[in-house]
């Protein structure tokens, strides 16, 4: 193999070896929880800023005049408690708004209230709710399940009329989050009446954060609804279909629209705005005192009303992206209104991510090993992380599609790191290769000429400044033209080969052997006067002579070399003197018959 194909091996050696510690690395990072929940957090932390920044960008897709909020705001709050004197206020004042709602002909009306059990002292208030409500049916209440020892509380059997049916073709588990095993029943005339009964239950991240809503809950094992998917199946189909069906792209149908499910069984919302500035807000107070004065100042007509609580006081107020103190029934109507505009959030699945990951990864690889400059690699690479992020931000505004951002930067950094490793790694052997075309004899593998003359001038000059010595041994095969002459040149080439690995083997690792032209070669011996430089010369001197050296496949030859050596300072205070000296003991140990060291003059 030729040393330009060794160095290619190796450099695929090399960068095959980094980028498979770089797969193992991360693969062990992913099987850690602890580096998983990071991604995780970081993720949806991303996709929170992308919801903040995108809200001022939504009015297109807010429906904010088909869907109102009657609220128990904070001053609603102050103005109940005054005006009955507790909390929660009796229940025919619910009664009182529904019949003055209705006399609008709104679409429906959702209740985020819990009627929990009958109040003893208002029992008459309990039957006028009841009664109202099995008046109509466009009511939606809410209950909720939980998971209340089955000692504390009896786990109820609910009525076989609010369990819907799913049919999942998606494999996904739907209730991976949402399994209960008891449940907080309300009123049982609400509860066995007209009345359309959902499920408030809804999910927080590990962050506490609430960025989606399970459709569907199971209890005792039978699915119920969520209660605003409940009211948009009813908006959007004119009835209540009670078969939901999920196909085979994870996606649930409901009135023509396809709603994206997560592997979790649940729906990622889309927020529009800050707490109380999306939808049509009325203070409950208000529509009481329009009751008590006989007017009618408000219109929700063809509306879908939520009835709930926004004071904080009454503590219904969770975290959203982007609001750190958002309603309940906020939350509610939020996902009625993506509902009817078919405008849920879908995140890219795992194979998309992986495209997209390899793809920013091979984009930066290719800067990084085609640009010359590292600052316009850097600056290319950060290019590539603001453009990709601005590509996330509108693809969610457009396609409302959440493209992962925190694992691609993470990748295209790692990317960048590796590249400029592996870029070191081989431009280093290139180096090394390059210095040693440049330095090393390609027969022999010793210094060139070049780099004798190089090293022994620096070596002097070292010995000056410290005042200690350098000696040169100057080395010629004996009778060399003989072997070429009658075994041919490959065979002189063999033994100058052989030879040379002879006297790399018998000098110290601070020596430097070289070939100083034809069948001459030159040792360099730092620190060494000329007595010891003898010495060592009439070691090597005997170990060529007691050596055979192969010749071709079937000749071997004993081989013998001449040498001369000189010392600094003595025998000369430049290179030039130095080398001529030892060529003079060489010289004069061919002179006395070879096979020696030739002696001082």
């Amino acid at each position: 193999m030729s040393k330009i194909g060794k160095v290619t091996v190796l450099n695929i050696l090399a960068c095959a070896m980094i980028i498979f510690t770089a797969v193992v690395v991360f693969w062990l990072l992913a099987k850690n929880n602890l580096f998983t929940d990071f991604i995780k957090d970081a993720e949806n932390k991303s996709f929170d800023y992308r919801q903040k920044v995108l809200t001022g960008k939504k009015s297109n897709f807010l429906t904010k005049n088909n869907i109102s909020v009657v609220t128990v705001d904070d001053v609603s709050f102050e103005y109940l408690w005054d005006k009955y004197g507790e909390w929660p206020i009796p229940r025919d004042v619910y009664a009182k708004l529904i019949d003055r709602i209705e006399q609008s002909n709104p679409k429906i009306i959702v209740f985020d209230l819990l009627f929990i059990k009958s109040l003893k002292s208002s029992a008459a208030a309990d039957k006028k709710l009841i009664d109202t409500v099995n008046k109509y049916d466009n009511i939606y209440m809410a209950m909720n399940f939980d998971n209340i020892p089955e000692d504390a509380r009896k786990p109820l059997d609910l009525p076989s009329r609010l369990q819907v049916k799913v049919d999942n073709q998606s494999g996904n588990n739907l209730v991976s989050n949402m399994t209960f095993s008891n449940c907080r029943t309300i009123l049982e005339g609400l509860l066995n009446g007209r009345a359309n009964v959902g499920i408030a239950n809804v999910n927080r991240s590990t962050d506490g954060i609430i960025r989606t809503v399970s459709p569907f809950a199971y209890y005792k094992g039978n699915y119920y609804p969520y209660l605003s998917l409940l009211a948009g199946d009813y908006l959007l189909n004119g009835k209540f279909s009670g078969v939901y069906a999920i196909n085979e792209n994870s996606e649930l149908t409901v009135g023509g629209r396809e709603i994206p499910i997560t592997p979790d069984g649940e729906v990622i919302l889309n927020w529009y705005g800050e707490a109380g500035r999306v939808f049509d807000m009325v203070p409950m107070y208000k529509l009481l005192l329009d009751i008590e004065n006989g007017q009618n100042s408000f219109d929700f007509k063809d509306k879908a009303v939520y009835i709930g609580t926004t004071a904080t006081s009454l503590h219904d107020t969770k975290s959203v992206p982007v609001s750190r103190l958002y309603p309940g029934v906020e939350i509610h109507a939020t996902f009625l209104n993506n509902l009817i505009d078919n405008n849920f959030i879908k995140k890219t699945s795992l194979a998309v991510d992986i495209v997209l990951c390899s793809i920013l990864a091979l984009i930066t690889v290719f800067i990084v090993f085609a640009s010359a400059s590292a600052i316009f690699a850097t600056l290319s690479t950060v290019m590539i992380l603001v453009g990709y992020t601005f590509i996330t931000y509108y693809l969610m505004y457009i396609s409302n599609l959440w493209a992962p951002l925190v694992l691609p930067a993470i990748i295209v950094i790692i990317a960048f790191a590796l590249s400029y490793i592996i870029k070191y790694i081989i431009k280093s052997r290139d180096f090394e290769y390059q210095y040693k075309l440049a330095t090393v004899d390609g027969l022999t593998d010793l210094y060139n000429h070049r780099y004798f003359q190089e090293s022994l001038k620096q070596q002097m000059e070292t010995a000056k400044r410290y005042g200690t010595s350098v000696s040169l041994i100057i080395v010629d095969i004996d009778f060399f033209k003989k072997f070429n002459d009658t075994y041919g040149h490959q065979a002189g080439d063999a033994v100058l080969r052989q030879v040379a690995q002879v006297l790399k083997k018998n000098v110290r690792t601070s020596d430097i052997v070289c070939r100083y032209g034809g069948e001459e070669m030159s040792i360099i011996l730092p620190n060494t006067n000329n007595k010891e430089a003898r010495t060592n010369a009439e070691r090597i001197c005997k170990a060529v002579a007691e050596k055979p050296f192969k010749l071709n496949a079937a000749d071997e030859s004993h081989v013998t070399i001449s040498l001369g050596v000189a010392t600094f300072p003595q025998d000369g205070e430049i290179p030039k003197d130095l080398i001529e000296t030892a060529d003079r003991g060489l010289y004069r140990a061919k002179e006395n018959g070879r096979n020696q060291v030739g002696a001082p003059e």
